[in-house]
């Protein structure tokens, strides 16, 4: 074969320009690594960074528990409504089973009569008038039975189909909740990575990132019972009162009465006391003790009164935060508010100015 076609033959490698490129290629993996490390590893925040991450994830989770709160009170309704009809319907199932019984009891005797031809009857009758006197009361009577059955039967038939709607509309809403509940558990996670970034600042930073440090003062230290009994102090209270007199009326005063007895109590998803609140829980449980029925939602407490705007704000007012409408306070004057604020705060004292605000309700 000319040289020309040939394959050339490959050159192993001797010792010493082995260990060389085993060096290359080892000094050049570890320069990648570096790099792709350098790449993907996480910044470190600062604690503005770290309350902006932070605040997001609270008001996600309070978007996500606010609807949640609003499939269970729907879906408690409907369960209510289930258990009436199926009340209803046994009614109507008893009522029922007893006219088959009389009309059971009437086939019976007929039957032991022997069937006997209407006309044969009457020839063997030793009364005449008092046969067709009979026969014509139980032709009544038996009409009336089946006209009975058929109203009762039609009634039951209504029943089930109302029985089924609701059914279906119970599972419908269960469902729901069951997806809310995925949501929060990914909410509740999520926070968790926030807590985590917070546990690495020092004191004052992390005072900065929760809001603690702000006007709120001891009152809104995360959940210690220092400052649950700060919140309760002397100071507080005469605030209280100021605050209760200034309120255009009785049940302004005492839903204001109620939020300050409870400054300090924790926050908790789907609570509305007496011992733990979420933000409308809080709000819904004031006016409750005020004699005031509120809805159960953020998003419905807005519409449970007459909608005013900032400039005529009076305390006992419900003030509204978020353009979805997530978060409520209970308005106690001098720009002000009580509020139930996440999980890693107590119910306090903020200013309305530290959320984004969306809206007002007088109580009517």
């Amino acid at each position: 074969m000319p040289a020309a076609h040939r394959k050339p033959r490959q050159r192993s490698l001797s010792g010493q320009t082995a260990r060389t490129a085993a060096t290359l290629a080892l000094a050049s993996a570890a320069t990648a690594t570096a790099f792709d490390g350098t790449a993907h590893a996480e910044p470190e925040l600062s604690p503005a960074q770290v309350k902006a991450k932070v605040d997001r994830l609270y008001q996600e989770a309070e978007v996500a528990t606010d609807q949640y709160n609003g499939a269970k009170e729907d879906a408690d309704k409907a369960r209510k409504k289930v258990r009436a009809l199926q009340d209803e319907a046994a009614r109507r199932e008893d009522a029922l089973n007893s006219e088959r019984q009389r009309l059971g009891s009437t086939a019976a005797a007929q039957y032991r009569d022997g069937g006997i031809d209407p006309s044969l009857q009457l020839l063997l009758s030793s009364s005449p008038d008092r046969y067709l006197d009979e026969a014509s009361l139980a032709d009544r009577v038996g009409t009336r039975q089946a006209a009975t059955i058929a109203k009762v039967r039609k009634q039951l038939r209504g029943v089930e189909q109302l029985r089924s709607q609701a059914d279906t509309q119970v599972s419908e809403l269960r469902t729901k909740q069951q997806e809310l509940a995925r949501q929060k558990r990914t909410v509740t996670k999520k926070l968790a990575e926030a807590r985590d970034l917070l546990g690495r600042l020092d004191p004052a930073d992390r005072a900065l990132a929760t809001g603690a440090a702000g006007p709120a003062g001891a009152a809104g230290a995360a959940g210690s019972a220092d400052a649950a009994r700060a919140s309760r102090s002397a100071t507080a209270d005469r605030t209280a009162l100021s605050a209760s007199t200034k309120a255009p009326n009785s049940r302004a005063a005492a839903a204001i009465a109620y939020a300050y007895g409870k400054l300090g109590s924790p926050y908790v998803w789907g609570a509305t006391g007496p011992n733990a609140f979420d933000c409308s829980g809080l709000t819904q449980a004031a006016y409750r003790a005020a004699g005031v029925s509120l809805p159960r939602t953020t998003y419905s407490q807005i519409n449970a009164g007459q909608r005013i705007s900032r400039s005529q704000l009076q305390p006992g007012d419900l003030v509204f935060f978020y353009s979805g409408i997530s978060h409520v306070g209970l308005y106690i004057g001098n720009g002000e508010m009580i509020h139930a604020p996440n999980p890693t705060a107590p119910v306090r004292i903020a200013p309305i100015d530290e959320m984004p605000f969306a809206g007002a309700t007088r109580v009517t």
